[in-house]
């Protein structure tokens, strides 16, 4: 890096740097139709490298990438092109018939060469040393997935173990508004009590956060009297509320992935706190409309704190996220880029999410 230099990068990682990074690097470095043009070149990778691709947009596909063929002619010197360059105008047609690109590249075939060459300690035997050492790592990985339950001694844990795990721990007291909140975002996302939300649905409307908790407790309170209700143990936890004291995390694993607080990415150089959700929202053209209606929508943010609520027989995770202001803090450029302002804080009242 001090030299302002890539080395030692083999194909795949050319092109995970053309297809992801390039377009964010030169943002900001190059002219405006340079840029772009470049910009549409890295897109058209990305696209026909997806892991689907849609038959009817292959010839469109092909259209932009003669454009971009053409543009490039006229930013570029002619020493540029070569027959490499005039190839990629075929390669939505070689799509079209023998399917897409990632079942046909090499790149697994490329890493797993690389591993035997590693196998090679005398070269005048290299298949014997093939043999040996791939029946050697067959044994070893046999005996690691006898002992795969076994506690390693003075061995780190890897993302595998870790991504199932928790820091940070702490219990914390919370005000009795912000359990509510949390509380309520729990009742309207979970399955069991959506019967509840729809007999009440204009009820809803007017009451919303403020009593709806209180109201849900004593509907299963009056259905619980009745001997043969069929009141599940779910539904009964959940109309008792969490308890006031909350499991706070400054890390927590779920579902595969690792989420961080921003307190403590603030001190890592990797930053894991973003978040982005599609969530249905009410719509209103004024203050005065009458007809608002429920559409889908993006939310981008940073998870400020991890809590787990306990409802005495299950915990549940959820994040309190600090949401960006839709109307001023998120905008997409020219070249397709979402820009996302975190100082343009939104709606502070829906602070909650499920940590999945």
């Amino acid at each position: 890096m001090k030299d302002l230099k890539l080395i030692n990068l083999k194909s795949h990682d050319c092109h995970t740097l053309m297809q992801q990074l390039l377009p964010v690097a030169i943002r900001g470095v190059l002219p405006k139709e340079v840029r772009n043009t470049i910009i549409r070149l890295c897109y058209f990778f990305n696209s026909i490298c997806s892991k689907i691709i849609d038959p009817s947009k292959l010839q469109q596909l092909q259209d932009e990438v003669v454009v971009t063929l053409c543009l490039l002619e006229k930013y570029f010197p002619p020493a540029f092109f070569d027959v490499m360059v005039h190839l990629t105008v075929h390669l939505p047609r070689e799509i079209k018939f023998c399917g897409p690109v990632w079942l046909r590249w090499m790149y697994s075939m490329e890493r797993y060469m690389k591993i035997l060459k590693g196998y090679v300690r005398n070269r005048h035997r290299p298949e014997g040393c093939i043999i040996e050492c791939y029946i050697a790592e067959e044994a070893v990985e046999l005996c690691s997935e006898y002992l795969a339950n076994a506690r390693t001694i003075g061995v780190p844990k890897g993302i595998e173990e870790r991504i199932e795990s928790r820091s940070g721990f702490k219990v914390i007291p919370i005000d009795y508004k912000t359990l509510c909140e949390a509380h309520y975002y729990v009742l309207q996302n979970t399955t069991v009590v959506d019967p509840y939300m729809s007999k009440n649905e204009k009820w809803l409307q007017a009451e919303h956060k403020r009593s709806f908790s209180s109201w849900f407790k004593r509907k299963i309170e009056m259905e619980l009297a009745h001997p043969e209700n069929t009141i599940s143990q779910q539904i009964r936890w959940l109309a008792h509320e969490p308890k006031w004291e909350v499991l706070s995390y400054s890390g927590y694993g779920i579902g595969g992935y690792y989420y961080n607080t921003r307190d403590h990415d603030s001190r890592s150089t990797t930053q894991n706190n973003g978040v982005m959700v599609e969530a249905e929202s009410l719509h209103m053209s004024t203050a005065k409309d009458k007809n608002p209606i429920y559409a889908n929508m993006l939310y981008y943010g940073v998870i400020e704190d991890i809590w787990e609520l306990n409802y005495t027989q299950f915990k549940i995770p959820v994040f309190r996220c600090k949401w960006v202001n839709n109307k001023g803090g998120v905008k997409v450029d020219e070249n397709g880029f979402t820009l996302v302002d975190l100082n343009k804080e939104g709606d502070p009242n829906d602070q909650f999410i499920f940590a999945s």
